[in-house]
């Protein structure tokens, strides 16, 4: 694995250890010897230097030769006779020195970082190459036959450069013996032209000492012959330069469509192994999709009273295992022996017809007062170097970093946060079971619900201006109301509340921590999310699980969900732990995979959970549970044997021409949407975010650095109005949110943001005076 050349010639190498240098310049000591000193020739240097190769591997020792202006490097000096590692021509070069013992030269858009094995032979190699290179610059003017060599490019240390075939080194020959004899002519014209040039001037000369004019006509016809002569040579010279010129430009345009062929292979090669893995993957799940006896697919079907509608990617299994237990479907006739008879009225009621369970076919509302709209500007075609920007970000928190629109999406954090609330109707659902496990599964199905959207959002949200609002009122339409404001900006923090007049409070304080690693990007949300329903006291909290996108630099942006998360009902003290299996190509499982159990105070288990966070969620009730046989290790796994599976949540299809409206789905799409009513400070009236919305990027992220600009001076302003010290960098105590207070949560015994009210009062009489200027 060898180092990527942007990141070699800008990320310096790490400080080395007081052990990695002694142990380098014991080895440089002991293999300099008299080849890695200055020999008997000075324009000859040989010796060992180690060269920094990636973050992997560090520095290796390879072997330095200098010679006629030319550094070459092999691994070792065996390989001097069959492959050189790189050969740099000094002439261009330019180089210095980093400290005692290291020098830093960089070459063709690369650069090397070598260290000596003390500072007296550093010294004595910057000596050598200061003078090799001042040779090399007045020898240019003579190169000819070599002058190949300067365009030789650098290769790594890994060994696995690409050695062109037998054709290609002949045709390379040939072309550099044609380009070199055309050289040779230039040269030969050159040196009659200063030839006759001379004899010419010497003739003028003689002209003008003339005296006689007797000879002034045989000098004349001297001087014409001269002129002549010195005309031929001057066409030849021209004609031999077009030549030149030709053949180069013909050469050029052949190793242009060459590498133009190239690129489209390996562009072909790449698509064709992405679908090689998904057809490979489809075929992984079909094998484990065919059910073991047909008797299977008939309780399926018995179970649920018709036909399943899910898609061809549905999986039956007669027993599916997870890392802590293992679910075996049995016969619901056959249940109610399974524990003395004990189960048989949950049996019946999970058979009978249940008006919660089942229907998982999008609620159909009241119609809304105005007609939503459906889709927004398609995105538009940008470039950007990913790679340029982020080289410069690693180990840094994301939210410091100033981003351009080209990453974002035209939505901000406090609308994403809203948009967990697309399957609000798994709550409403909820508050009809009559038993809290059975409610816990409602919950947990809603927690992973808020997923579905981001696996094709590789977009990072825009981050909320401090007071920044977002309201979506949906009362008459789906039941609920919904206020986000930005409490803090370092960290960045938002306080989310949500009430249902179907009988149930949702509110919560999300602090996103983001670190870039270098190959991804981690997500972090941290705090916690209540869930209270009215009737029954029931109240519920959980935190979101860790996001991660992948290939930031190389390859195709994806994401995934990891983690675990559990949740807790503070009334009745039942759990749900939900375990997010992170992904890997050599998994039997199904991508995505999400499975659970839910137990009650006592530690039974009552429901399975299982599905997939991108697709949808089963629920599946024990009825008896017992421990497997102990494993190799001397472990055990629980076995849970239960009915077969009810779907909970199924994600909704997206809008046709998603892939173009940044994969949103039909709530995304509307969060957005301009709206006469709201505060001043709500996210709707973000004029950077709305010329992204409309296409305008270059505008957008203009208009984004002058809020950003705004932000710091209102800080500045009131922390100079308050007479304070400026606090640590992105602290800012003195600001209070407008509909939020802190208050000490009697759950957890931490500190959280919570609604204090007042918003849709203000609302309702068009009083926004008390909202600051901040857009």
């Amino acid at each position: 694995m060898s180092a990527l050349p942007p990141l070699a010639s800008t990320l310096p190498p790490p400080p080395e250890t007081p052990e990695e240098g002694a142990g380098a310049a014991a080895l440089a000591d002991k293999h300099s010897g008299a080849e890695g000193s200055p020999g008997s020739s000075p324009d000859i240097l040989k010796g060992w230097l180690f060269k920094w190769t990636n973050y992997l591997k560090g520095y290796q020792r390879r072997w330095f030769v200098l010679s006629n202006g030319l550094l070459s490097y092999y691994r070792n000096q065996g390989e001097m006779a069959y492959n050189c590692r790189a050969t740099i021509n000094l002439s261009t070069a330019h180089f210095d020195r980093e400290d005692s013992c290291n020098i830093w030269l960089s070459y063709g858009g690369r650069t090397y970082h070598l260290k000596a094995g003390s500072e007296v032979e550093r010294q004595q190699w910057l000596g050598a190459l200061e003078l090799a290179r001042a040779k090399a610059v007045r020898m240019m003017s003579t190169l000819s036959g070599n002058r190949e060599l300067q365009s030789v490019l650098t290769g790594d240390d890994s060994g696995d450069e690409e050695v062109p075939n037998h054709s290609d080194k002949s045709d390379l020959q040939n072309t550099l013996g044609i380009l070199s004899g055309k050289l040779d002519d230039l040269s030969i014209c050159n040196d009659l032209i200063s030839k006759h040039g001379a004899a010419l001037q010497r003739s003028l000369n003689e002209l003008e000492s003339l005296k006689i004019p007797v000879e002034s006509g045989e000098k004349l016809k001297a001087v014409s012959e001269r002129a002549t002569l010195f005309r031929i040579t001057s066409n030849a010279m021209i004609n031999a330069c077009r030549d030149f010129l030709e053949l180069a430009e013909i050469h050029s345009r052949k190793w242009q469509r060459a590498l133009q062929y190239e690129q489209e292979q390996r562009i072909r090669l790449e698509e064709t192994i992405e679908q090689l893995a998904r057809q490979h993957n489809s075929l992984e799940r079909a094998c484990r999709g065919a059910p073991a006896n047909p008797q299977s697919e008939n309780l399926t079907q018995g179970a649920t009273g018709e036909i399943s509608d899910e898609d061809e990617d549905t999986e039956y299994f007669d027993a599916m295992e997870d890392s802590s237990f293992i679910t075996v479907i049995t016969d619901p006739k056959d249940s109610r022996s399974a524990e003395g008879g004990n189960e048989e009225s949950p049996v019946d009621e999970w058979n009978a017809e249940d008006h919660v369970f089942g229907n998982v076919s999008r609620k159909v509302g009241i119609p809304p007062k105005v007609k939503r709209r459906t889709r927004i500007p398609d995105k538009p075609n940008y470039n950007i170097n990913l790679w340029s920007i982020m080289k410069n970000c690693i180990g840094k928190e994301l939210s410091k970093i100033p981003m351009p629109v080209n990453f974002n999406e035209p939505l901000s954090m406090l609308q994403r946060l809203t948009e967990d609330l697309e399957y609000h109707d798994l709550l409403d659902k909820a508050v009809k079971c009559e038993n809290s496990t059975e409610q816990m599964c409602f919950v947990a199905a809603f927690s992973v619900s808020s997923y579905s959207t981001t696996v094709n959002r590789i977009a990072k949200p825009f981050n909320p201006m401090l007071g920044e609002t977002y309201e979506l009122d949906q009362m008459e339409e789906m039941g609920f109301r919904s206020l986000c404001e930005q409490v803090s900006h370092h960290p960045p923090a938002a306080a989310h509340h949500v009430f249902s007049k179907n009988g149930w409070t949702l509110w919560q304080e999300i602090t996103i921590s983001s670190k870039f690693r270098g190959k991804y990007l981690s997500i972090m949300p941290l705090g916690d999310i209540h869930l209270e329903f009215h009737a029954s006291g029931n109240h519920y909290i959980w935190r979101k699980s860790t996001s991660t996108v992948h290939n930031i630099i190389v390859g195709k942006l994806w994401i995934d969900q990891t983690g675990d998360i559990e949740i807790i009902n503070h009334k009745t003290k039942d759990k749900c732990l939900l375990k997010f299996t992170p992904y890997s190509y050599f998994s039997k499982d199904y991508t995505r995979k999400v499975t659970g159990v839910v137990t009650d105070s006592k530690e039974k288990a009552h429901y399975v959970l299982s599905g997939s966070w991108d697709e949808k969620m089963e629920c599946a009730k024990i009825v008896q549970s017992s421990h497997s046989s102990p494993s190799t290790e001397g472990k055990q796994k629980m076995v849970y044997q239960t009915l077969p599976a009810k779907i909970l949540w199924k994600k909704y299809p997206l809008p046709e021409n998603a892939e173009n409206m940044y994969y949103f789905s039909e709530l995304a799409l509307i969060l957005n949407e301009p709206e006469e009513g709201v505060a001043p400070t709500d996210s709707r009236w973000r004029p950077d975010q709305r010329l992204m919305e409309n296409g305008h990027w270059d505008e957008a992220n203009a208009e984004k650095q002058r809020l950003e600009e705004k932000q710091r001076m209102i800080r500045r302003k009131r922390l100079e109005s308050s007479g304070q010290e400026p606090l640590e960098e992105g602290k800012d105590e003195l600001y209070k949110p407008l509909w939020f207070e802190k208050k000490l949560d009697p759950f957890t015994g931490m500190e959280a943001y919570v609604y204090k009210g007042g918003y849709w009062e203000a609302k309702e009489q068009q009083n926004w005076a008390m909202c600051p200027d901040i857009f």
